[in-house]
């Protein structure tokens, strides 16, 4: 790129009079192209025309403005090559950016809908514990308002003696009696406990033994009464699973199996680490109870 001042510029324009036929001497007679001149000849006299042509226009703007003239490169179809590899190089980057953002969006969907799903799986189990805390609390209600059931009067041999001493000494004789295999007497002996020392720190172990001498003579309702006083608060205890499955046991010889699969449904959430044992007495009632 450089400037030419109006004299350059009026001096090339002289050089270049006897082609356009500029100028104040007479126009000479140009000799006719020969038809059989190369089709490069041609285009290179073409493009000194337009060289001409070009330079006719900066010396009229010249005499007109009387300032210098910037003449730039006429490269233009470098330039629009140029500047097409640029659009393409922007297309590609453009398409990348919204393949991108078509991956992200899906991917944020995905989460989104993941999402609601685990809020929906979180709600039903604290539904379902609700409704289990809400039936345990109303058995118990119910076990507590029902009247006393009538007790025959054990024999001297079976009878358990009222709880003497310390907690310590009444807990003690009433596993006693139950290893001793005399389950009328263990019962009074547990119950007895629960009544004498209601906020003893033994006393839920004591309701989950009375409910075990309470299964074996079948008393079903009682039964479940004083093993679901025995797991409220899912006691971290060696006997606690054993407990839930006693409880979820009599539930279905009460035929209540809907309450005894929400029952067993507890125990692996509360007692990950219950023994095997209990795990598969668990398995037996649930199918029992056609547990889905």
């Amino acid at each position: 790129m450089g400037r030419l001042a109006p004299t350059a510029a009026l001096g090339l324009l002289i050089l270049a009079a006897p082609v356009m036929g500029l100028g104040a001497a007479p126009a000479r007679a140009q000799t006719p192209i020969d038809e059989s001149l190369s089709k490069r000849d041609a285009k290179r006299l073409d493009d000194m025309e337009k060289v001409v042509r070009e330079l006719r226009a900066i010396v009229f703007k010249a005499r007109d403005t009387g300032k210098p003239v910037t003449v730039e490169e006429g490269d233009t179809d470098a330039r629009l090559a140029e500047l097409a590899t640029k659009i393409s190089d922007l297309e590609q980057s453009l398409t990348r950016v919204n393949g991108g953002l078509e991956t992200t969006a899906h991917d944020l969907d995905q989460a989104r809908r993941d999402n609601a799903a685990l809020q929906a799986q979180a709600k039903t189990f604290s539904d379902r514990l609700a409704a289990i805390e809400q039936k345990l609390a109303a058995a118990e209600t119910a076990a507590a308002a029902a009247p006393a059931p009538t007790v025959v009067a054990p024999t001297a041999e079976a009878a358990a003696p009222p709880p003497q001493g310390s907690p310590t000494e009444a807990f003690a004789n009433a596993r006693q009696l139950m290893l001793a295999g005399q389950y009328d007497a263990a019962e009074g002996a547990f119950r007895d406990y629960v009544q004498t020392y209601p906020d003893a720190p033994r006393t839920p172990e004591a309701r989950y033994w009375w409910g075990k001498t309470l299964s074996v003579k079948a008393a079903h309702a009682d039964a479940a009464t004083a093993y679901i006083g025995a797991i409220r608060g899912w006691p971290a205890t060696s006997w606690g699973p054993d407990a839930v499955v006693e409880l979820a046991r009599e539930l279905v010889a009460l035929k209540k199996p809907e309450d005894a699969c929400q029952t067993l449904a507890e125990l692996p959430k509360h007692y990950p680490k219950a023994p095997a044992a209990v795990k598969a007495r668990a398995t037996e009632t649930s199918v029992r109870a056609k547990c889905g």
